[in-house]
C-alpha cells in the first residue's frame, strides 16, 4: 500500500497534537546515529509483477476507452515503485520524495494485453541526499525466468531526494557499494547523467541568453510572422501553421486525501504525472486534430510538494514541432532556411507547467514542469509569437535536439545501445 494510515485517523492526529506536519520545524527528526554504511545495489532492488492478464477487475483499472493500457496510471506505478525502493537503500527516518523524471521512454510497444514486471533499484548514489533509481517495465516472465531485452516495454530514471521530515532539509543517505562491472556501468551512467544535469543547469535560458544559431532562428521565424501578416506579400499562414498562443490547455482540481503520499498530508508525485500526462495527451489531440501517440517524457521537474487540499493548476501549451517551421540547413552549417517539404508524421512536444495555490488563493508555487513527446500523424506547425514564447520554443528545442541525438545513437542511453520505439508501431498502450 501507498500509505500506511487511514486519512481520518490521520487527520484526527493532526488535530490533537496541533501540528501542521507540512510546515518546517527547527528542530530535526532525523537521527544523527544513523546507520550510513555503504550499501550493495542488490539491497534495494524490487520487482511487481501486476497479473493484468489474469485479473480482468484489477486490468479495469488500467484500461481506456479503446480498450488500451493507460500510459498514466503506469506511470503513478512508477513513481510508487521507485518511493518502495528508495526507502529499501534510505530506511524509514528520512522523507523522501520525487525530485525529477529524467525521462521514460518505449523500448517494445506492448502489442497485446499480459502480465506485466514492474522492476527497478538504486543505480547512483553518493551519500548525498539525492539518489538516481532505475526502473523498467516488462512483460512478466514466466517461471521466475530473466526478462529477455525485446520484452522490455519501457525504461526510466528517477531522482528522489531525502529530507529531514520536520526541518524539510536535506539529509545525507549511504553510498553505493559497487561490486560488480556491471554495477559499475550503472553507476557511472548515473555520475554522468547528474554531472550532465549540473552542467544544463548553468546554460538555461534564466542564466544565458539565446546563442548566435537560436537567434538566428528566432529573428527568421520573426521575419516569417511579418509576412504573414503583410498584404502586400503573397504568402500568407499555412493552415497547418498553429500560433503558440492558441494551443493552449487549462485544468484546475482540488487535491484530495485519497492521492497522498505515504506522509498523508501531501500528494505522490504519480499522480502530478498522471494528471500532467492526460493533458498533454488532450493538449496534442487538440492542437493536430489526430490522436497522439506517446514517444517519451522528457526531463522533467518537481519543484514544490502539492499538499492535500490545495488547488493544483495545469497550463499545457505546445512549445516546439519537429521538423519545425524554420531550421538550420544541416549541423555543419548554419544557415537559416524553412523547414522540410510536407511529412507524414510530426513530433509534438508538449510542455506542462503546474502550480499550486491554498484553497482562499493566497499563496502561488510552481510545483513543477512536465515535458512530453508525440508523434501525430499530421504536417503541422507551431508558431510563437511573443518572446516569452519564443523563449519556450528554444528550451524545447535544446531538448528535442538532445533526445534525437540519444536515439539516432550519437549518445546511448543505457550505455549498451539502447533501442527506442518512435511511435509509428501499433500498440496496445497510449
Amino acid at each position: 500500500m501507498r500509505v500506511k494510515t487511514p486519512w481520518i485517523e490521520a487527520l484526527r492526529r493532526k488535530r490533537e497534537e496541533g501540528i501542521d506536519p507540512t510546515k518546517k520545524s527547527s528542530v530535526p527528526a532525523t537521527p544523527s546515529d544513523r546507520d550510513l554504511t555503504p550499501k550493495r545495489m542488490s539491497e534495494s532492488y524490487y520487482r511487481q509483477v501486476l497479473p493484468l492478464a489474469r485479473d480482468p477487475w484489477l486490468l479495469d483499472n488500467y484500461l481506456n476507452a479503446n480498450g488500451h493500457i493507460r500510459l498514466g496510471t503506469l506511470f503513478m506505478d512508477l513513481d510508487a515503485l521507485s518511493g518502495v525502493i528508495a526507502y529499501k537503500h534510505t530506511g524509514e527516518s528520512v522523507t523522501t520524495v520525487t525530485a525529477a523524471v529524467d525521462r521514460i521512454t518505449i523500448n517494445h510497444p506492448l502489442r497485446e494485453l499480459c502480465d506485466l514486471e514492474l522492476s527497478g533499484q538504486v543505480t547512483f548514489a553518493t551519500g548525498r541526499s539525492s539518489m538516481e533509481i532505475s526502473l523498467q517495465v516488462a512483460k512478466a516472465p514466466e517461471h521466475e525466468a530473466e526478462v529477455k531485452k525485446e520484452d522490455i516495454l519501457m525504461t526510466c530514471a528517477f531522482t528522489m531526494v531525502s529530507l529531514d521530515p520536520n526541518t524539510k532539509k536535506p539529509v545525507a543517505i549511504a553510498p553505493l557499494r559497487v561490486d560488480t562491472p556491471e554495477e559499475r556501468r550503472l553507476f557511472d551512467l548515473g555520475e554522468k547523467n547528474y554531472n550532465a544535469k549540473k552542467a544544463l543547469a548553468k546554460t538555461t535560458l534564466r542564466k544565458q541568453t539565446p546563442n548566435d544559431q537560436e537567434s538566428d532562428l528566432i529573428h527568421a521565424m520573426w521575419l516569417k510572422q511579418l509576412e504573414f501578416h503583410d498584404p502586400n506579400v503573397p504568402s500568407q499562414k499555412p493552415d497547418n501553421v498553429v500560433y503558440m498562443d492558441s494551443t493552449k490547455l487549462h485544468s484546475a482540481q482540488i487535491m484530495q486525501p485519497q492521492y497522498r503520499n505515504r506522509h498523508n498530508f501531501m500528494i505522490f508525485g504519480g499522480f502530478l504525472l498522471k494528471q500532467t500526462f492526460e493533458l498533454a495527451f488532450c493538449c496534442a489531440a487538440s492542437f493536430s486534430h489526430s490522436r497522439p501517440t506517446f514517444v517519451s517524457l522528457d526531463p522533467s521537474t518537481f519543484d514544490n510538494p502539492v499538499p492535500v487540499g490545495s488547488v493544483l493548476y495545469l497550463t499545457a501549451t505546445v512549445a516546439y514541432t519537429d521538423p519545425p517551421l524554420v531550421d538550420v540547413r544541416s549541423r555543419h552549417d548554419s544557415k537559416i532556411e524553412d523547414g522540410p517539404a510536407p511529412q507524414k508524421y510530426t513530433r509534438v512536444q508538449i510542455r506542462i507547467d503546474s502550480k499550486v495555490r491554498d484553497v482562499e488563493h493566497g499563496e502561488t508555487k510552481p510545483t513543477g514542469q512536465f515535458n512530453y513527446t508525440f508523434l501525430v500523424e499530421k504536417d503541422i506547425k507551431v508558431m510563437p509569437r511573443t518572446y516569452s514564447e519564443f523563449m519556450i520554443w528554444v528550451d524545447a528545442r535544446r531538448r528535442a535536439e538532445r533526445v534525437s541525438a540519444s536515439i539516432e545513437g550519437a549518445e546511448n542511453i543505457d550505455g549498451v545501445g539502447h533501442t527506442t520505439d518512435d511511435g509509428k508501431k501499433d500498440r496496445v498502450m497510449e
